[in-house]
C-alpha cells in the first residue's frame, strides 16, 4: 500500500493534476483486465485489438470495449490502420508514470 501512496504523491506533485482528476484515471487504470492491455501496450509501440484479444484469451468485444473506455480518459490513443483498430500510448506524463509503476510491480 505505502507503494501505492508514493506513486499517487509522486503523480499529483510533479504534474500539479487536480486529485479529482486523478482519482478518475487511476479508477479507470485500476481494473485487473485494463491493467493486463496497458502491459501489452506499454511492452509495444503500438498493437491491435485482436492482438491483445488473442494474447490475453479474451474475447475481441471484451478488448474493445476496455481500450474504448481508456481511450475516452486518454489512457490509450486509437490509430485505425485499414478496417483495424490499433492502440498505443499517449505522450502524456500521467502514461509514462503509469507505465514505470506498472512494469515495476507486475
Amino acid at each position: 500500500m505505502k507503494f501505492v501512496l508514493d506513486f499517487v504523491f509522486y503523480i499529483v506533485y510533479h504534474s500539479n493534476m487536480r486529485l479529482n482528476e486523478l482519482a478518475k484515471l487511476m479508477r479507470t487504470a485500476g481494473d485487473e483486465s485494463r491493467l493486463k492491455i496497458l502491459c501489452i501496450i506499454f511492452g509495444k509501440k503500438k498493437v491491435c485489438v485482436s492482438d491483445i484479444a488473442e494474447e490475453l484469451n479474451m474475447s475481441v468485444a471484451i478488448i474493445s470495449h476496455h481500450l474504448q473506455v481508456m481511450s475516452k480518459e486518454g489512457l490509450v490513443v486509437p490509430v485505425r490502420e485499414g478496417k483495424r483498430i490499433c492502440y498505443e500510448l499517449p505522450k502524456d506524463k500521467f502514461v509514462m508514470d503509469l507505465k514505470k509503476f506498472v512494469c515495476k510491480y507486475k
